[in-house]
């Protein structure tokens, strides 16, 4: 889909653009896979904000996305295309031959109208779900299980696609959208095609006022504030950092810092760092 820009008509307006949303079925979300969200405002179950500059934001109900794809050999008709504010990616409504109703993560070039299914014995066409076993070397895929049966984690945001590299000894060696190499075991589900809505990234919000809507409250940089709130704040004017690096309200490094676990159980699987 396109980005949809606009005329000057205010200052707000210069520059902002939106996704062109007219691809999208005008219907309203199946109600009976909405859940409601509970807003927490970043605060923990003690009331202590833990991530800061959250709270606002428009109400949301929660659309239940069907990540397992379990419903092996029972072709499903794509009813809608949808808008979800939970995610980035479009959704897409389907309806197995039984009558179920579910919603996927909508994979680019998937239509109203089109015909998915999930199995072993599934074509290779986008929306399909198939496991790593049966799915060829070079295949571009999405929606990717860690561990068999848990429902897919890896490359479920807009425009995001991983490429399966190489199969052996039971094990499915992938290459991340972050560039990272890593192995799965080959039994995961995934899904062929990439995720839909790749211009996401290429959204201008154009006003503060667009990003309180999506629950985003205002970020003040440590730069401006007083030594005693921030590790980089005080000094005449413009003053630099004054440590060795950019830290954390709290001195902690930030920007670049590595936070992975060292010996974390997953690492023998990576065989290529993200760069």
């Amino acid at each position: 889909m396109a980005i949809k820009f606009y005329k000057p008509t205010t200052p707000g307006r210069r520059n902002m653009t939106t996704m062109d949303y007219s691809g999208l079925s005008k219907v309203a979300p199946e109600r009976s896979l909405l859940e409601p969200i509970k807003k927490n405002a970043g605060r923990n179950s003690y009331g202590r904000i833990t991530v800061r500059h959250r709270g606002g934001g428009n109400r949301r109900k929660y659309r239940v996305i069907d990540f397992k794809r379990e419903r092996f050999g029972i072709p499903a008709t794509v009813m809608t295309l949808e808008y979800d504010p939970n995610r980035s990616a479009f959704i897409a409504l389907v309806q197995y031959e039984d009558g179920e109703k579910r919603y996927i993560i909508a994979p680019q070039d998937l239509k109203v109208g089109d015909v998915i299914v999930s199995g072993p014995d599934a074509d290779i066409k986008p929306g399909n779900a198939l496991p790593l076993n049966n799915i060829p070397v070079g295949t571009f895929l999405h929606n990717i299980e860690l561990y068999p049966g848990k429902g897919a984690q890896l490359a479920r945001s807009a425009g995001n696609m991983a490429q399966l590299m190489a199969k052996e000894n039971g094990m499915a060696l992938l290459r991340l959208p972050s560039g990272e190499l890593r192995n799965v075991p080959a039994g995961c589900m995934a899904t062929v095609g990439a995720v839909s809505n790749p211009d996401h990234a290429n959204v201008n919000y154009g006003k503060a006022g667009r990003k309180r809507h999506m629950g985003w409250r205002p970020t003040v940089r440590g730069s401006v504030m007083n030594p005693c709130d921030h590790p980089h704040g005080g000094g005449e004017g413009k003053s630099p950092i004054g440590r060795p690096g950019p830290v954390t309200p709290w001195g902690k490094p930030a920007l670049g810092y590595k936070t992975r676990q060292k010996h974390k159980h997953s690492d023998k699987y990576i065989v290529k760092r993200r760069k």
